[in-house]
């Protein structure tokens, strides 16, 4: 008998060493936190999440030999949530005046939760970059990226815009950026050649297409809601569509606004999402001053001499006798009009800001957008679904990311408070992880304050 329970004992020895192996020294534990089911809104609360090799790997109630983990993040009293996509997102060239632009807007992105990005002005150095950080060779979100720009200089003809849709395709870009100006014969040849190759194409509508025969030829998505201000003008007003303004402001008296369900069921009727960026529409289209913007902390993260041109330029726009706070006022109300009969009868939002675009620092813009997408009357679930699950729909990687959710990318986002409750949350960060590494909310404010010091005489 004693010598049974000495095997036992040393059998059940064996079994706790054997399943204290099986924790990986890079496995990282996330113990006691709410997680934010991004799907239905609610809190599971009091979970274990644990982390390795990138990819979420157990998400439990409680987990034996908790501290046998190399790294443990506390989450007691914080929520995790999947990290946000800026799906309007513009990636700097290289340069040399400037070499480290490239590593500092990328990390600008992380640092406020962005784990996923969609490049909207591609460039060849653009697809060596998505391959890097696709193998964890740099810190940085997920990368797609748009081609090289479509528009009315860069194909001009039928035969032109084949060839380069045929050239962006082989070449391994995402999708093709359309930009205005091109023709509707030239436009139908490239969508007719992007549907051969399958190559999805998104970006502004140009004024020759139009919205409805747009979104009639499949766009994947069309952003700053383009074409919609315009497509509420009637044909009666005989206008010159050339006329338009900055994304039809001057058609603003014009628009008829009872025609804006039937423009938001042709966009789900022919599945185009639709990214709103609507916090250019706000801060650079708009009448706030530019002295007020420059204020902001955010902007010690951009150059001067950047800060100086998104001053000029906004002046060239907004310091004008054509602008009107009256007009602006009322074209700003039909935006937001369209913006949330899109997102409750379209078929489907997507959170980006255009960054950086005028005012709109990389990473910080997006909570600007999200401001404006709520001032629309977007529910805080629906804004947070624009910025997780939908782009993973749209990408067609849902088994990939957008939940916090066993076997997908550890692509997190760690709150100090509730989102759902208050979206300002989405600014106070406890720390970033993107496909497994983990940023803590010190090391996220040390490289920031870097960034700020080698900004300060650009």
């Amino acid at each position: 008998m004693k010598k049974l329970i000495i095997i036992i004992l040393a059998y059940s020895s064996l079994s706790c060493t054997k399943a204290q192996e099986k924790i990986s020294a890079s496995a990282i534990l996330i113990s006691n936190v709410g997680i934010i089911d991004v799907r239905t809104g609610t809190i599971i609360e009091n979970r274990q999440v644990v982390v390795d090799s990138g990819k979420i790997s157990k998400i439990s109630e409680s987990v034996s030999n908790a501290e046998s983990y190399t790294t443990t993040i506390d989450g007691t009293g914080k929520f995790l949530m999947p990290g946000l996509a800026e799906m309007h997102a513009h990636i700097p060239q290289p340069s040399n005046s400037n070499p480290g632009i490239v590593d500092e807007t990328l990390f600008l992105y992380l640092s406020n939760g962005i784990t996923t990005i969609r490049g909207m002005l591609g460039h060849p150095s653009h697809l060596e970059l998505r391959e890097k950080a696709k193998k964890n060779e740099i810190v940085s979100p997920r990368i797609y990226t748009s081609s090289p720009s479509l528009n009315g200089n860069s194909i001009k003809t039928e035969q032109e815009a084949i060839e380069k849709v045929t050239a962006y395709k082989k070449a391994g870009y995402d999708f093709l950026k359309i930009h205005p100006g091109i023709k509707l014969e030239v436009f139908d040849a490239a969508v007719k050649a992007a549907k051969e190759l399958n190559m999805p194409f998104a970006g502004h509508v140009p004024v020759d297409v139009g919205v409805r025969h747009a979104m009639e030829s499949g766009y994947a998505s069309i952003d700053h809601v383009d074409g919609f201000l315009e497509g509420l003008v009637p044909q009666s007003a005989n206008v010159n569509p050339n006329e338009n303004g900055f994304f039809g402001y001057s058609f603003t008296s014009l628009a008829d606004v009872d025609e804006i369900d039937n423009l938001v069921s042709l966009s789900k009727d022919n599945k185009v999402w639709i990214v709103s960026t609507q916090s250019l529409f706000e801060r650079w289209f708009a009448p706030i001053t530019a002295d007020e913007l420059l204020k902001e902390p955010e902007m010690k993260y951009m150059a001067k001499s950047t800060l100086d041109n998104w001053k000029r330029r906004k002046a060239q726009y907004t310091e004008t006798n054509d602008f009107s706070v009256e007009q602006w006022e009322k074209f700003n109300e039909i935006r937001k009009e369209l913006m949330f009969k899109l997102q409750e009868n379209g078929y489907g939002m997507l959170l980006g800001s255009d960054a950086p675009q005028l005012f709109n620092v990389p990473g910080f813009s997006i909570h600007h957008e999200i401001e404006g997408m709520e001032k629309a009357g977007l529910t805080p679930l629906e804004i947070i679904q624009s910025g997780t699950i939908n782009p993973a729909i749209y990408f067609g990687n849902e088994n990939n990311y957008g939940e916090v959710k066993e076997g997908l990318s550890a692509d997190l986002i760690l709150l100090n408070s509730n989102p759902l409750n208050n979206l300002k949350a989405l600014q106070d960060i406890s720390g970033v992880m993107v496909r497994g590494k983990w940023l803590s909310k010190e090391a996220i404010e040390s490289k920031l304050a870097d960034i700020a010091i080698r900004n300060t005489n650009k």
